[in-house]
């Protein structure tokens, strides 16, 4: 027995006390005495120690994609074996199955059904360290092929200080038909014009020679061909990049047969880092803005084609322009990334004006929207033409499908379409059209008024039938009815599944009849460019003059609903020539006050948001904002809503001023340099991404400790975006750690005070399933090692219990019997009752003395006999008897 708790030091001094308070507490009772005893000794927390025969056996099963069916197939003679040689019932036995995620296997035995593109072995052993039971022995078994596609060395620290062993089983099939690419190795960043070497490295079983592709940003580098030598070749390319943002690497081989496919492409990104840098999205070839600020000293990058604006041209970049570039030829992707560029990583917005940008553009409740100081909603009282609206709503089968929330994506495209009624003025027009195999006019043309609520309610009640949607039949209804409006703008909104859009029939003859009498056509495609039918919804919206807008994301449609709205009904580019007024505050962003233009030759009508600062207005009824800035979380906004370039440009390309204006704007946008004294650094092994921020401690150790710094990460395939926790490994050193998805792109940034630092994009390739690179095997093997378990190969010896010393409390028992105890002695205390006392030895009392008084001297010569005691108590005589014959001399003597 041993006693666990510091109290023990009180036993001595307690049983002191027993000494000196014995007659106070009558402690000469044997009870109480124990009592107190049991009390002291309780105090102590005392525990019995001892060897520990059972065991909790615990099965990892790795359902991951490269395993393939190989655990369904060996899973049953496995839990057979196991069965059979269990040592005794108090052994018990768990499976659970990983792969991307844990989960405990079924009572009934079913297969995994959670992700399998990774192998998350070390989650799935944090896992069960953390929900063993202490006072048990436990032991790992793992079945896997060795791979993991995360490092294992936390988990093993976890499993050894729980003294937890790690058995392992490989089931990988050994295949001669794997040729794979193991990786591709290249900084994680270099300089702007600076040379990198590409290093892919390709395993196999087999010596063989094949075809190698290398990719950038999609756009073929080089085709060659690799030959593997004793199962593994290295081939190595030289590249330079003159510009700066972020760039992804993409390696290809195609064998001519292969058992795993998936793991024949590697893509990884890398950063090109230079000056500070503007990003300019511009239809005109020749654009003034990129001019004036080149000749400014500013790096700037002209992108021309607005569908290569990607999330990697974020990194590096201090700010993005966009200018006269409309919503739906910006991907999607690009928009959203942009938030997160300004909020979180400290990034700059301008849009500039033009007729195909703000409200006119498209970007009405697009994720540019909340960026921008100004509102684009045009109000009602400021619309001066009506417009008919045709709404064309695929009901096809596939629209059945759910999306998440009880909804389904017909009941998405219902709301978007009742958005689009709501956007609409009284005085315009609409019609809408429920189309699968037929159109059903769900609503005639009908004028807005005041009808608002019926006629949502009305598109609201459309429900997917089946079939596929008849494209021409859609649109030749639309157009019937718009044919009987007089409305100056009339336009169709086409929304259509764009894996299942049918039957166009001479479609192309039907859009010219509409655009000669002056209709449009958008189209809304649920899916990508990719699918089978996009080709023919694309060119329905060109032949329409419209707008095409994809979208894989079902959510998102009702917001393109009101985007194109807005487009058609309530915005407008104001095409005359109108005076400007300088509100003075200009000076809080420049010091250097600036001579304004007299006039501008047109602008996008908007209005001022509350937190805007607005420099320039118009001088005509509307008195709307010309040039407005605003702070976006780290970020700054700005919107100039003149045109900088091409058509209502002239007088302000001729304005003297025109180069300082730009020159103070980039400056604003750009914002401050990094402060000095810190800096992050950041790497990706496998799916794990780890981060150190390194910094001064005499500069910086204050400042974080009155404000720590804060980590934000943002992952562009899922859309969300996470706060991270550090640890603090030494003065000057924070640290963290996070696994990423398969396949993911992410982007961060560490904010510090009103700075940021930022970071990415980052890939996670998409084949690290597939990897089998021979250090992970290794690391299985040492982790095994360092936690004393074994690479077992006869599984019935897998009930081997590690040492394990288990402690009992008697804290319990201890406490039972001082509440026994303690009734026991009130209830002797009250009653009154005592123990029975020992006999204790007689004294036999003496016998009383009895005095002979002497007889007087006679005369007679005659001797006198003795006189006899008439008292002679014998030994033998009781007690009670002696006390009476002593009573009967005293009285006699005196008579």
């Amino acid at each position: 027995m041993t006693f666990t708790s510091p109290e023990y030091f009180l036993l001595i001094p307690a049983l002191a006390l027993v000494g000196w308070f014995w007659r106070g507490l009558k402690l000469h009772s044997p009870l109480r005495a124990i009592l107190l005893l049991l009390a002291v000794v309780a105090l102590t927390e005392p525990v019995i120690q001892h060897q520990q025969n059972s065991l909790d056996l615990y099965v990892l099963l790795d359902r991951s994609d490269s395993t393939e069916d190989l655990i369904d197939k060996g899973l049953p003679e496995w839990r057979d074996l196991l069965e059979k040689h269990k040592p005794s019932r108090r052994d018990t036995l768990h499976f659970i199955n990983y792969a991307s995620e844990v989960a405990e296997l079924g009572a009934d035995g079913s297969s995994f059904t959670g992700s399998r593109k990774l192998t998350k072995t070390a989650l799935a052993l944090q896992s069960i360290a953390a929900q063993t039971d202490e006072k048990r022995p436990s032991r790992v078994l793992l079945f896997t092929d060795g791979y993991s596609t995360e490092p294992l060395q936390e988990a093993a620290a976890q499993m050894q200080a729980r003294g937890i062993p790690l058995d392992f089983r490989l089931i990988r099939e050994e295949t001669e038909n794997d040729p794979r690419i193991a990786r591709i190795g290249f900084p994680e960043r270099v300089q702007v014009g600076e040379p990198f070497l590409i290093s892919i490295t390709v395993r196999g079983a087999a010596d063989a020679t094949f075809p190698l592709l290398l990719r950038r940003n999609g756009q073929m580098l080089t085709e060659s061909s690799v030959t593997l030598v004793n199962g593994k070749a290295t081939v190595e390319f030289t590249d330079r990049i003159p510009r700066g943002g972020g760039f992804e690497y993409q390696a290809e081989i195609r064998p001519e047969s292969d058992a795993h496919p998936g793991n024949n492409r590697v893509s990884r990104w890398i950063e090109i880092t230079g000056g500070p840098r503007i990003v300019l999205a511009t239809r005109y070839q020749d654009d003034p803005v990129a001019k004036a600020l080149t000749a400014l000293d500013f790096t700037v990058e002209t992108v021309n084609d607005p569908s290569q604006l990607k999330p990697g041209l974020l990194a590096g970049a201090r700010a993005v322009i966009l200018n006269n570039v409309p919503a739906h030829e910006i991907p999607a992707d690009f928009m959203k990334s942009l938030d997160f560029f300004v909020r979180e990583q400290g990034g700059g917005f301008l849009m500039a004006g033009g007729q195909r940008s703000f409200g006119s553009g498209g970007f009405f409740q697009s994720p540019i929207d909340p960026l921008l100081p100004v509102s684009m909603e045009l109000k009602s009282e400021h619309r001066k033409l009506a417009v008919a609206l045709a709404i064309v709503i695929d009901r096809s089968g596939s629209m059945s499908v759910g999306v998440g929330g009880g909804k389904t994506k017909i009941d998405l495209a219902d709301t978007g379409a009742a958005n689009a009624i709501e956007l609409l003025g009284p005085m315009d027009q609409i019609a809408v059209f429920a189309v699968d195999s037929q159109a059903t006019k769900t609503i005639p043309l009908t004028r807005i008024e005041n009808r608002k609520a019926e006629l949502a309610d009305r598109v609201m009640k459309i429900r997917s039938s089946g079939g596929g949607i008849y494209v021409y039949e859609g649109l030749k209804a639309a157009w019937d009815e718009l044919k009987k409006s007089p409305a100056g703008t009339r336009h169709v909104i086409l929304f259509s599944d764009a894996n299942d859009s049918e039957e166009p029939g001479d479609y192309k003859k039907l859009i010219k009849e509409m655009t000669d009498n002056g209709a449009t056509i958008s189209v809304i495609g649920l899916g990508t460019d990719k699918d089978v039918d996009a080709a023919l919804l694309v060119d329905v919206a060109k032949l329409g003059n419209g707008r095409m807008f994809f979208s894989d994301q079902p959510m998102d449609i009702p917001k393109i609903f009101a985007q194109e709205t807005v487009t058609i009904a309530r915005s407008a580019f104001v095409e005359e020539p109108v005076g400007v007024q300088p509100t003075g505050r200009w000076a809080e962003i420049s010091p250097k006050p600036l001579e304004w233009f007299k006039q501008v030759d047109g602008y996008n009508l908007s209005y001022a948001r509350e937190d805007a600062t607005v420099s320039l207005v118009s001088t005509d009824e509307y008195l709307a904002p010309l040039v407005a800035h605003a702070r976006r979380g780290l970020g700054r906004s700005a919107a100039v809503s003149f045109p900088l370039g091409g058509e209502f440009s002239e007088t302000a390309r001729n304005w003297p001023g025109y180069g300082d204006f730009l020159q103070t704007i980039g400056r604003f946008l750009m914002g401050d340099d990094a402060p000095p004294g810190i800096a992050l650094r950041h790497r990706l092994d496998g799916t794990r991404l780890t981060l150190d921020l390194l910094y001064d401690p005499a500069l910086w150790s204050q400042k974080l400790s009155a404000l720590p710094p804060k980590v934000r990460l943002r992952d562009d395939a899922a859309g969300a975006t996470l706060d991270l926790p550090w640890r603090r490994i030494a003065p000057g050193h924070f640290s963290l750690t996070r696994d990423l998805e398969e396949g993911s792109v992410v982007r961060g940034a560490v904010q510090v005070g009103e700075n940021a630092l930022p970071f990415g994009p980052l890939s996670v390739g998409s084949s690290v399933e597939w990897a089998f690179e021979p250090e992970r095997l290794a690391e299985l093997r040492a982790v095994s090692n360092q936690t004393r378990g074994r690479e077992l190969l006869d599984i019935s010896k897998a009930w081997l219990r590690p040492p394990f010393i288990a402690e009992t409390s008697l804290r319990l028992p201890l406490g039972i019997a001082l509440v026994l105890m303690t009734l026991a002695e009130a209830l002797l205390t009250r009653t009154g009752w005592k123990l029975p006392q020992p006999a204790l030895p007689q004294r036999v009392p003496k016998a009383p003395r009895v005095k002979i008084a002497k007889p007087e001297k006679a005369e007679s010569p005659l001797p006198i006999p003795p006189v006899r005691s008439e008292v002679e108590p014998s030994p033998a005589t009781p007690p009670e008897e002696s006390a009476r014959s002593a009573r009967f001399q005293r009285a006699k003597g005196k008579k």
